[in-house]
């Protein structure tokens, strides 16, 4: 039987791993930390004393990639899905709250009604933004929607840094748009969906355990450092010293960041500009009362996760977001302020233990240059296809995205040969 070696072991890689034993593949992960999940990923803490995510991830209830991953993991409904596509806010800085609230159904008509869109925001923002859905590959979100008033701030901001991780002014609107038509257009395919247990049990462990059961063998701790090519194909990798050799019918993916991709086959590419995501992390003697997301404008923190007793609030674009320098105790006790405002909470409550945690290369920067840079899935050797959330799938650097990467290449890939030959490829070069 043909073997697919899958490089990595992020959402991407796993999502490769699954469609592939899938279809029919062995599979053998080579992963070089020494556990699984890449960017989605949870682990104990030990100043919080709980088992915490690396980062706080939003998926949409039409994000089929992922469901489908979920599927394939055996753990369709290891995510929570909310019950309407409601989203909540508050403004810090003049008290407002609002909720952005999307109306089930092909027709979006929930910008005309008032109490479902953001306050102090009209109707006309909403209808000057249909820009958005033909901008030219160069246009950033801001260019593309040209908001009025408070839309940016309290609408296109928020959503450009949750789904681009940079500011409106500076990320793709082309590949914003893509979310738009994905799951925006619809509450039935806008609703979040949330991790009880975390990333890790959620997305993670079950993809693990299905790789096991198809018989993948998935190798920790074990970096490919070059690969053999000879004849036109990945003859060989070589794995921390090890070299080991690929059958005539054997196949390799590529599922990892962009600067590993570019130094095992540098005709990738791959844009290598990163922006990163700062979270912050707090334990208390007990749950609290609020809705599981917030979102906060006015503020540095921009996302508030609810989970039992830990909250947890996200600052994307880290970079980009004036006064997230600053030293660990001061911003962690400025963090908690915001916080403590935010979910009405009283004065004198203090968390148990607060932690910060800096994915400091979450995304590759997603400016209208770096999207139309993107390395394709399909390389010039036919044994060897790219996967992650940097690869052109059309849609952000997201879960999602990552997860559809993963699609993509096994899909590229086709069935295993059964006799000698190259690696059988889809007749499509897109990619997506």
């Amino acid at each position: 039987m043909a073997t697919a070696h899958v490089v990595g072991a992020g959402v991407a890689g796993l999502s490769a791993a699954l469609a592939l034993a899938e279809s029919g593949w062995r599979v053998t992960v080579w992963e070089m930390a020494r556990q699984a999940g890449g960017r989605c990923r949870s682990y104990d803490d030990a100043r919080l004393g709980c088992r915490i995510d690396n980062g706080n991830h939003l998926v949409l209830s039409g994000n089929r990639s992922t469901l489908a991953y979920l599927a394939r993991a055996g753990a369709p409904h290891a995510l929570r899905m909310a019950p309407e596509a409601r989203f909540p806010f508050v403004d810090l800085a003049s008290g407002e709250r609002w909720e952005v609230h999307i109306n089930d159904g092909p027709l979006p008509w929930w910008p005309i009604v008032p109490s479902r869109r953001p306050a102090g925001v009209g109707l006309g923002a909403f209808v000057a933004a249909l820009p958005l859905l033909w901008a030219g590959e160069h246009a950033t979100i801001a260019e593309a929607v040209r908001p009025r008033g408070p839309a940016l701030a309290r609408f296109w901001e928020p959503m450009s840094l949750a789904v681009m991780n940079l500011p409106p002014t500076l990320a793709s609107a082309r590949l914003m748009r893509a979310t738009v038509i994905e799951a925006w257009r619809d509450g039935r395919l806008c609703r979040p969906m949330f991790a009880p247990h975390g990333l890790g049990a959620a997305l993670v462990e079950p993809a693990l355990a299905a790789l096991r059961r198809a018989g993948a063998d998935v190798r920790f701790g074990a970096q490919v450092k070059a690969l053999r090519v000879e004849g036109g194909r990945v003859a060989g990798l070589h794995v921390a010293g090890e070299a080991v050799p690929l059958g005539p019918d054997d196949a390799v993916v590529l599922a990892v960041p962009p600067q590993r991709v570019n130094a095992l086959w540098p005709d990738a590419r791959a844009p290598e500009e990163a922006s990163s995501i700062l979270n912050a992390h707090f334990r208390l003697a007990a749950p609290v009362a609020g809705p599981p997301l917030l979102g906060v404008t006015g503020a540095r923190t921009q996302w508030i996760f609810l989970k039992d007793e830990l909250i947890s609030l996200t600052i994307s674009a880290a970079g980009f977001v004036e006064g997230t320098d600053a030293e660990e105790e001061a911003l962690l006790d400025a963090l908690w302020a915001e916080t403590r405002a935010a979910l009405g909470l009283p004065e004198n409550l203090r968390p148990l233990a607060a932690r910060l945690v800096h994915e400091r290369r979450a995304t590759f920067l997603q400016t209208p240059a770096n999207a139309a840079r993107r390395a394709q899935a399909l390389t010039a050797l036919p044994n060897l296809v790219l996967a992650g959330d940097h690869i052109d799938t059309g849609l952000p650097a997201t879960i999602e995205g990552a997860a559809r990467s993963g699609e993509t290449a096994a899909r590229l890939l086709g069935t295993p040969a059964r006799s000698n030959g190259a690696a059988p490829r889809a007749a499509s070069g897109s990619g997506r």
